[in-house]
């Protein structure tokens, strides 16, 4: 049976990127979460007032990658000791969070960001809750490093990441 875990670590497009290249993702999703505003747009979370950050919903086969890879892969590919950024990416749709489905995944997350933190000289600042209402983002940020190999971002921030985790 599929599990699902709801991600944000900076710019969708590259937490997308990084989990479709994982073997036992079946799917990622670039969508909003967390903020207060019915069917966000993209044009609307930008302005950082909707409250919404920029996620990526994973759905998994747990037979073949544990959850506990999947947060071990989140904490190595963006950084979750800046709050409210990613590189040049700022503002709150660019927070860490970690959105659970259940009091398990919540366990595993908390225990995860725990073993993490030594890796860090700061304190990790990542969000854990539970999930709210997720939006899919709109059709032209799905697969996006994909579908547009020319654009500078996909070009110059995502390949460093896929190589830094050995997946490009």
């Amino acid at each position: 049976m599929m599990e699902t875990i709801t991600l944000g670590g900076g710019c969708f497009w590259c937490t997308e990127a990084v989990y479709l290249r994982l073997p036992g993702v079946k799917s990622v999703v670039s969508g909003y979460a967390g903020g207060s505003s019915k069917n966000p747009t993209y044009k609307e979370i930008c302005t950082g007032t909707t409250g919404h950050a920029e996620v990526i919903r994973v759905e998994f086969d747990p037979e073949v990658i544990g959850l506990s890879k999947i947060l071990e892969v989140f904490w190595l590919s963006h950084d979750p000791t800046t709050l409210n950024r990613q590189g040049n990416d700022i503002g709150t749709q660019y927070r860490s969070v970690v959105f659970y489905e259940n009091e398990t995944q919540k366990e595993i997350v908390l225990e995860s960001k725990r073993q993490h933190a030594f890796l860090y000289p700061d304190p990790i600042v990542t969000e854990v809750s539970p999930i709210p209402q997720f939006y899919p983002a709109e059709d032209y940020h799905q697969n996006f490093f994909e579908l547009n190999p020319n654009n500078p971002y996909c070009n110059y921030v995502i390949p460093s990441k896929l190589k830094k985790l050995g997946l490009l």
